[in-house]
This record gives C-alpha cells, structure tokens and sequence, in this order.
C-alpha cells in the first residue's frame, strides 16, 4: 500500500471511530481536522467516556492523535443549561504538541492471574499516562527522620510528577478493541519520541 492511500485509509478510520463514538461527531471530528491541518496521521485513539454527577449523566470525549511531529489531544465535553447558557452546550478544545516536548510516556497494564499470564493476553485495564510538562502535579509530605522522639522540624519532601494526560481504559467497560487500540497508540507514541531523541 503507497503512503497515499495508507493516510487516507488512517483518516478515514479516525473519522469512523469518531462517528462510532456517537459523541457530537461533528463537532468532535471538525475540531481534530482543523488541528491536523492535513497533516498524515500515524496512530489515533478515541476514548468516550460517560460519568454521572448527581442526577446529571455528562459525557466526555478524548481524541488523540499522532502525526510524523505532532500529538494532538482534543477533548469534548458536554454541559447542562445553566445560568450563562439557556441551551445545553459542548466545549471542544484541541492542544498540539512537538514530539520533542514530550518528556514520558507511561504504561500501565493490569492483568487478571498474573501467574497464568501468556504474552500477548489482553491486559484487562491499560493506563496511558504522557506527559509534556504543560501540567505538573507536586506531592508534599513533611519530612521525617527515624527517631520517634524527634521534635525537630525537617522541612518536607515530595515529589513532582508531568501529569498533562492520563486515560484509562478498560476491557469490561470499553471494549478490548479499544484496549488494543490503547496499547497500539502507546507503542506508537513510544516509539516516535524515541526516534525523535536519536
């Protein structure tokens, strides 16, 4: 298959997986368009995800992007009427990112009976964690030594943690179809911010 029709094919499966996702197709694939900017797509991945906030049920959708330089990361969310707005609404935002900035990419896989593990068995939860340093997460604790009679004070420790995405997806609640698309996308982005690295 020429480069060509390998894009075309690609585009064409992010437009179907949008349209699958049935989370304002429109919206959602005019946004990550404008952003791609015609640019080949790599890899894709699209998470929808519903949560239920008191007697409202909301609905959220990530779209994540790979291109030969950039990570595009869309999310949309929908919102109730409310005191700025009669009618209900959705927000859509996209971010593009230089492979370059991406400083991890963390996988975590989650495996039921873990003795009986064969390689290549679908993990039953994948945690795509990336980060790009746009957000960090600082974790304080005071610090202590190993006297417990010690009054003295010792400052605090802590840790600091590139935090911009994580997505979790899971077989019982999104499919394994989508954990495989999970772990594709991971794999993808691994391996692109390596190559750019070299």
């Amino acid at each position: 298959m020429d480069v060509m029709a390998k894009t075309s094919t690609t585009t064409q499966g992010l437009r179907t997986a949008i349209e699958r996702s049935g989370y304002y197709p429109a919206l959602v694939a005019e946004a990550v368009e404008s952003a791609l900017g015609g640019e080949p797509i790599r890899s894709y991945l699209v998470h929808q995800e519903t949560t239920f906030d008191q007697n409202e049920v909301r609905r959220h959708v990530t779209v994540l992007v790979l291109t030969g330089n950039r990570f595009i990361v869309s999310h949309t969310d929908e919102q109730a009427a409310d005191s700025t707005s009669p009618t209900p609404y959705a927000t859509t935002s996209t971010e593009s990112v230089k492979l370059g900035r991406i400083s991890s990419v963390v996988v975590s896989r989650v495996v039921a009976n873990p003795e009986q593990y064969q390689p290549g068995t679908l993990p039953r939860e994948v945690v795509l964690t990336i980060g790009w340093g746009a957000v960090s997460r600082i974790d304080l604790e005071p610090a202590a030594c190993g006297d417990p009679n010690c009054e003295a004070d010792h400052g605090y420790t802590g840790s600091s943690t590139a935090d911009d995405l994580s997505l979790r997806v899971s077989e019982a609640g999104d499919g394994p179809d989508t954990v495989r698309q999970a772990l594709a996308f991971a794999q993808a982005i691994s391996e692109a911010t390596a190559d750019v690295t070299r």
